[in-house]
């Protein structure tokens, strides 16, 4: 019965297979060389993330992070009072994480796993966070992760993302989601605009969807234009 396709599950497992198999890219590898000019790597929160908190979108609560790779937004929001589950696929990316925390003397529950594996109560965080994940993930897993977020967040929880632009200067393939599967590949990361963002996440409320503000190295938050910025709530409609 192995490669049989009996289910939805089935589907999803072999597509996930087919892009795998085609990719040799590995996070720990990436992760493990901690000098390199990576702009990610600096230990900063995102600059959108912390005007949420200056305009009081967002405040303490319990909060899941979607790709935490090295911690530096699970750090910051440990430090607003937060409790934190910050999950990542790379134990490189984690343990950089946990001595960052460690540094700072803050509390954040490091966990490495598979978001789409993660054995979580329904409803019990005010806040999800993804920080560069989401564009990693390929089209067919999008309605494993609206899945995901649904069943995280409590009513009227809130969803913040930040991921590539089409072309922008980081990356943002500008490929059609059939051409991933074409290609078997999805160029490094997808790309979005602010239209594509508004349609996957048609549920839920657009409370402020803009591009990240440019930020020089010197300041206190990572802030780089090529990326966008989203804040959304759960709604009665998240599901649909």
């Amino acid at each position: 019965m192995k490669e049989s396709i009996l289910n939805y599950d089935d589907v999803l497992n072999m597509l996930d297979t087919l892009l795998k198999e085609q990719s040799r890219f590995n996070w720990d590898n990436f992760y493990s060389d901690k000098e390199k000019e990576v702009p990610f790597f600096v230990n900063l929160p995102d600059e959108n993330l912390v005007n949420y908190f200056k305009r009081g979108y967002l405040n303490s609560g319990k909060v899941l992070e979607l790709g935490c790779g090295p911690g530096r937004n699970a750090i910051y929001f440990a430090e607003q009072g937060c409790k934190v589950d910050a999950v990542d696929l790379s134990q490189e990316a984690l343990d950089w994480a946990k001595k960052r925390a460690e540094d700072k003397n803050v509390t954040v529950n490091f966990i490495k796993q598979n978001i789409f594996e993660l054995d979580i109560e329904e409803g019990v965080y005010d806040i999800v966070y993804d920080s560069g994940c989401f564009h990693h993930i390929a089209p067919h897993r999008r309605m494993s992760y609206l899945k995901l977020l649904n069943k995280a967040l409590k009513p009227n929880g809130l969803f913040a993302i930040t991921c590539f632009k089409v072309g922008g200067a980081l990356g943002g393939s500008d490929i059609s989601d059939w051409e991933v599967y074409r290609l078997k590949s999805l160029r490094g990361g997808l790309g979005y605009t602010d239209e594509k963002l508004r349609e996957i996440f048609n549920g839920f409320q657009v409370i402020e969807l803009r591009d990240m503000l440019e930020k020089e190295a010197s300041n206190s938050m990572f802030g780089v234009s090529a990326l966008l910025t989203a804040l959304f709530k759960k709604t009665n409609n998240s599901l649909s």
